[in-house]
């Protein structure tokens, strides 16, 4: 049997299950995502824009999250910092990341399913994300979501790639 896959805005309610699918997913714990982002933070996303998760069997197995440019200037993160450094970007353009999927739920095209929904709820607008230059899985998911890669810059001894893509509009997604 296939557990049916739910993909949806997250609310407040779906804090406590993102903080701990993070969590799970550190270097320190085995996992690719480089940083850590604190209940509050998240909380600010949630009210700011739509962050997407993926659910099965009540669970949340994933998330999108994105930052707007006006949150993320009010909370200097260095590395978007360096990133931003690198490309710019469009006036209107939004942080995308981090993006995580259970280890256990990998390779199914949840990321994929959660970029479409994100895709769908911000059109016309340029999203920027980076990676790890040697996290290839994340390299090889993102190339095949159409998303290219601008630049690259070199952070706390890692080089990292930086990507952007541009969100259809409504009216050429119907």
């Amino acid at each position: 049997m296939t557990d049916s896959i739910t993909i949806k805005v997250a609310t407040i309610n779906d804090l406590d299950e993102i903080i701990k699918l993070q969590t799970a997913n550190q270097t320190s714990q085995g996992g690719t995502l480089s940083g850590g982002l604190t209940a509050h933070q998240i909380q600010e996303m949630i009210t700011d824009m739509p962050q997407i998760i993926a659910v099965i069997n009540n669970e949340i197995v994933g998330f999108l999250l994105t930052t707007s440019q006006n949150v993320n200037n009010n909370r200097k993160v260095p590395i978007v910092d360096a990133m931003s450094a690198s490309y710019k970007g469009s006036p209107h353009s939004y942080i995308y990341g981090p993006i995580c999927v259970s280890q256990n739920q990998r390779g199914k095209g949840l990321a994929q399913l959660m970029f479409q929904e994100l895709l769908k709820l911000e059109p016309n607008r340029e999203g920027i994300l980076f990676i790890k230059s040697d996290n290839l899985p994340s390299l090889k998911a993102h190339e095949k979501m159409g998303i290219h890669k601008v630049s690259n810059f070199h952070f706390n001894n890692a080089d990292f790639d930086v990507y952007a893509y541009l969100s259809p509009s409504k009216k050429d997604t119907i």
